[in-house]
Parts: structure tokens; C-alpha cells; sequence
């Protein structure tokens, strides 16, 4: 009993640490790849040819990578495992069935024509390896969705022992499939060359590489944006973060001027000067920002405040008698006496012995010597 408990917990154990072995699949040469579950041929080399259930039935494909560590699983959480290696029967058969392709395409062409279906370019078909599923390429001239239902039936009249599926595709994938020469001059064209995805594409990308925004410029031979607009984009965005934007003015060893153009790989700008209008070329480092300098400037013009070290919001200035001028009265007072006001009568007195003589009358000493001075008179006389 304890020996069968131990091998069960090491079944367990083995079961928990288990790693899958994940193997990349494409299904044409110049194709997207999928990942399966190969732990039961852990023997997988690139290059080998292996079945496969999809969503559109049992494929033959080629395995194009393997991986050390598993990559992320899919959203449903497990992979789809590896039926079984391809048999040299299984690769007869799908040259067979390739060899009929063209003679496919052709005839769904012809059938297209006479239903007047103008607007509908048959572009390929292409058959699964043992010829149970047949699949029409097609593309339309706006984009928009044609019911082909109808000549879907007539091609399954003409096939019946395959399925006969239309799928539409882009003019991306239209001009991956049937290849040429490329807008740049290249011999072929990227898509049917090396890329298996296609990127999203913005003219944005085109604007930060400073390319001419014409479009025989900017779009390739299906009429959507290069997709060699995404290599150096990247790179373009990186080196733009340290630059100074356009139209923002800047300071230069010649003098003030404002960006008008930029070399974000050469790390440097076209600067037009304030003062001459002439334009030149100076590198990142020779620019100081406008901004600074204004800063310092004002600085220099306002100095900060030696108590608050403030500039410009300072108010010991207004709150500080100025130099040289002496403390009113009730400054120069002692702490905890009190300036006595006098009454409203003697006030009222004194306002109005103003109004009649002119002025007010002084103090209570200087009253009393006028009083002695009149005296002394009226007793001469």
C-alpha cells in the first residue's frame, strides 16, 4: 500500500511540473504563425511537416520555430495539440491537390464574368492537403461585402467532394499573394518576401520621419500605406523626445531664433535667426532653451527679497518705513501705554478757535505766556 501511495504521488508530482513542449506552425510560405502543443513529439525539428486540427479543419503545416520556454498561452487558456507527423502520402497528396489551384481560380473567374459580378476580383484558391476543404480568395474594389452565395454554389456543383468556402480579403493581403515588384524598386515586395503580419499604420509615422507626405511617396502598390513606414519609426520617436519642437524658439551661439526643421538621427536642427533671417544648422547640445534665458533674465532684473527670497510677490518692502525717515509716535510709545485722545468737547473748541483765527491755538504753555504778555500791557498803559 505505501508503495503505491509513493508512485502515485510521484504520477502527481511528475503531472504538475510538467512543461509543454510548444512548436510554431505556418501553413504557406509567407504565412502567419501558430502555436501547438508538441509534447508528444518532443522530437520536432524546424522544417518538419506535421497534421494539425484548425478551425477550419486538419491542415498541413510546416513547423517554422520551437521554443526553449513556453510562451504565452492563448486566451482560452491550452494550446491545440500536434495530431501527428506528416507521411510522405500526406505530402503527394498535397501537391495533387496545389497542381489544381490555378485551373480553380480560372474557372471561378469565368463563372464570376458571366453572373456580371464586376465589382468581384477572384484573386487565388487554395485546397487543404487532402482536398476536403476548397477556399476562394476574392477581393472587391471598395472594400464593401458581396452575397457570393450563389457562385459559391455553382463551384461546389463543380467540386463536390470539397467544401467550398469564399473569403474575402484586403488589398494587403491581395498584393501579398500575387508578389512584384515593390513601389521602392525593390525586386519583390516586402509582404511576399519576409512579413508574416502586418502592423497598423498611421501617417503619423510618415510625419515623424519627415518623409514627403505625396502620395506616390507614401503608398505602395495596394494602395494603403508602406509598410516599411513602421522600421524606423521607433527610432525616429526616440531620437525626437530630445529635441526642441517645431516653431519653438531657442537660443543659439549666433543668437535668438525659432526651429524650422529637424534631423532627429543627426541629433541636431535648422534654426532661423530673429535678427537676420539667415537659417543654420546646430546640434543639440550648442541650443539652449528661450525659456531659461528668459528666466534668468527677469531674475536679474527682480532680484529676490534678502528676507522672504522672493521676487516678485514680496511685501516686506511696503511694510518697511524706508531709510532715514524717524518712527511716528505711536511706534516710539512703550509697550503698555496707551496715546489719550482728547475729549469731543475740547476737540470741538479747538476747531473752532481755529476757523476763526486762522489757526489753532498752541499748547497749554504757550497760552499761558500770551496771558502774562497781555497783562503787562494793559498795566503800562
Amino acid at each position: 500500500m505505501q508503495g503505491c501511495f509513493m508512485e502515485s504521488t510521484k504520477t502527481a508530482t511528475e503531472t504538475l511540473t510538467h512543461t509543454p513542449f510548444i512548436v510554431g506552425i505556418r501553413f504557406h510560405r509567407i504565412g502567419k504563425i501558430y502555436h501547438f502543443d508538441a509534447s508528444a513529439f518532443p522530437d520536432l525539428q524546424p522544417g518538419d511537416f506535421v497534421i494539425v486540427e484548425t478551425r477550419r479543419g486538419r491542415q498541413l503545416g510546416e513547423v517554422a520555430q520551437t521554443f526553449a520556454e513556453p510562451p504565452a498561452p492563448p486566451r482560452d487558456g491550452s494550446w491545440k495539440p500536434v495530431e501527428r507527423r506528416a507521411t510522405p502520402r500526406d505530402l503527394v497528396l498535397r501537391q495533387i491537390w496545389q497542381k489544381k489551384e490555378l485551373q480553380v481560380t480560372i474557372q471561378c473567374r469565368e463563372k464570376a464574368h458571366q453572373m456580371k459580378l464586376r465589382d468581384v476580383k477572384i484573386v487565388a484558391s487554395e485546397f487543404s492537403f487532402d482536398g476536403a476543404l476548397l477556399t476562394i480568395l476574392y477581393s472587391t474594389a471598395a472594400g464593401e461585402k458581396v452575397n457570393l452565395n450563389a457562385l459559391a454554389k455553382i463551384m461546389q456543383r463543380m467540386y463536390p467532394h470539397s467544401s467550398v468556402e469564399m473569403r474575402q480579403i484586403g488589398p494587403r493581403d491581395v498584393a501579398k499573394i500575387l508578389g512584384g515588384m515593390g513601389a521602392c524598386g525593390i525586386e519583390s515586395r516586402c509582404c511576399s518576401t519576409f512579413l508574416t503580419e502586418f502592423s497598423p499604420i498611421s501617417i503619423k509615422m510618415a510625419k515623424a520621419q519627415g518623409i514627403s507626405l505625396a502620395p506616390s511617396e507614401i503608398t505602395g502598390m495596394c494602395g494603403r500605406l508602406r509598410c516599411c513606414l513602421v522600421y524606423e519609426y521607433e527610432q525616429y520617436a526616440e531620437a525626437r523626445k530630445v529635441l526642441p519642437k517645431r516653431n519653438k524658439r531657442v537660443v543659439t551661439p549666433l543668437g535668438e531664433g525659432k526651429v524650422v526643421d529637424l534631423y532627429p538621427l543627426k541629433q541636431s536642427v535648422v534654426v532661423k535667426l530673429f535678427e537676420s533671417g539667415e537659417r543654420h544648422e546646430f546640434l543639440k547640445h550648442e541650443l539652449q532653451p528661450w525659456d531659461e534665458l528668459e528666466a534668468l533674465r527677469r531674475k536679474a532684473a527682480n532680484p529676490p527679497c534678502d528676507e522672504c527670497d522672493k521676487a516678485d510677490d514680496c511685501d516686506c518692502k511696503e511694510a518697511a518705513p524706508p531709510k532715514g525717515s524717524q518712527p511716528s509716535e505711536a511706534a516710539a510709545l512703550p509697550k503698555g501705554v496707551v496715546e489719550q485722545t482728547p475729549p469731543q468737547g475740547a476737540a470741538a473748541s479747538e476747531d473752532a478757535a481755529s476757523s476763526k483765527g486762522g489757526s489753532a491755538p498752541p499748547s497749554g504753555r504757550s497760552r499761558s505766556r500770551r496771558g502774562r504778555r497781555g497783562g503787562n500791557r494793559k498795566r503800562r498803559r
